[in-house]
């Protein structure tokens, strides 16, 4: 199979101890491809270093890539319980995956559509199109850059900078962890709509034979009857009467078993109620994960912002300290000079 889209970028993962810090998987930049998987109609990214995957992420309708910097970006795969993290060579290779990401899990999501609506309808003539695969797109960076983090680096940054770092780490961690529970909930809401239609299929089979049972329930009446209409009119013969009291009591064993059967059905029958009343509440609950993970992403991109904000206020600062320096040095050297001239007036 041809990949669908390829990309150059360094991969991380995230420290499983820590939950904060970045993992290299990669010495240099690798390719990681996007690719639909035939079998399972599923898509998938990709990417393998030397003779191992250092990516093997199933696309789920639920998954977010997140643009974090000018060229790096991440997700969360719940399933592989990490975070992938992607360092580009530029923005324009991190947008061009970014929105690649965006239109497979779309597909992904209409994938999933069409199976359920495939199984709630439990037609067999309906067929799920598979979506069409985008063109290949391979882009490759003429230049790698190195992307590492640095303790030095770490220990000069402001107590502020620490703060957000912080506060985004948390906000990642969070996001993960509803992620996680929103695709466990969405697994057993499928699992009850299954039930439920497994169940209501039943109850349909368990309705239809029942009314079999019942009409020859009836049908075996109306014989009884018309046996105790016959045996009233022509009652000649002991023998006569010995044999329909036998047939009577036959038929009569008859009526009693069938009722019995009935009785076994109707107790057999799943309280469809309880099914859907916990279906509810799966949903309501994946509704309130994914207005809960809404929020945690507006807080992180509050928290990147701010720490933008700050680091320009610092650059400023710094750049404003260094022309005060620069200032200083020029007005000593002046200061010097005077002196000079100074101390030879002197002399003369």
């Amino acid at each position: 199979e041809q990949p669908l889209f390829s990309a150059k970028a360094h991969v991380f993962q995230i420290d499983p101890a820590t939950k904060r810090n970045w993992i290299p998987a990669s010495k240099h930049a690798v390719t990681v491809s996007f690719f639909y998987d035939v079998g399972r109609s599923v898509y998938r990214i990709i990417s393998v270093g030397g003779t191992k995957a250092i990516i093997n992420s199933t696309i789920t309708p639920n998954m977010t890539f997140t643009k974090t910097s000018q060229k790096f970006g991440q997700w969360a795969d719940s399933r592989a319980n990490t975070v992938y993290g992607l360092g580009f060579t530029s923005e324009q290779h991190l947008q061009q995956f970014a929105e690649q990401f965006k239109d497979l899990k779309e597909a992904a999501r209409l994938v999933r559509d069409k199976s359920q609506e495939k199984f709630e309808l439990l037609s067999p003539a309906l067929n799920i199109t598979t979506p069409q695969a985008p063109p290949l797109l391979d882009v490759n960076g003429s230049t790698e850059e190195k992307l590492f983090r640095s303790k030095s680096a770490d220990m000069e940054q402001t107590t502020e900078k620490e703060q957000m770092r912080k506060m985004l780490s948390e906000g990642s961690i969070c996001e993960i962890n509803s992620e996680a529970e929103l695709f466990s909930l969405r697994e057993s809401n499928a699992k009850l709509l299954a039930a439920l239609h497994e169940a209501s299929s039943s109850i349909e089979q368990w309705k239809k034979q029942l009314a079999e049972y019942q009409e020859e329930t009836d049908r075996l009446r109306e014989q009884v009857a018309e046996l105790e209409a016959q045996s009233s009119v022509s009652a000649s013969g002991e023998r006569g009467s010995e044999e329909l009291t036998q047939s009577m009591a036959e038929m009569e064993a008859l009526i009693k078993a069938k009722d019995e059967e009935i009785k076994i059905l109707q107790g057999k029958k799943p309280d469809v109620t309880d099914l859907e009343k916990e279906r509810e509440e799966a949903s309501k609950r994946v509704q309130d994960l994914e207005e809960k993970n809404a929020e945690l992403e507006n807080r992180v991109q509050s928290a990147e912002n701010a720490l933008a904000f700050s680091l320009d206020a610092r650059n400023q600062v710094e750049s404003e300290v260094q022309n005060v320096i620069e200032t200083l040095d020029v007005k000593i050297y002046d200061l010097s000079n005077l002196r000079q001239n100074l101390s030879k007036l002197l002399e003369k």
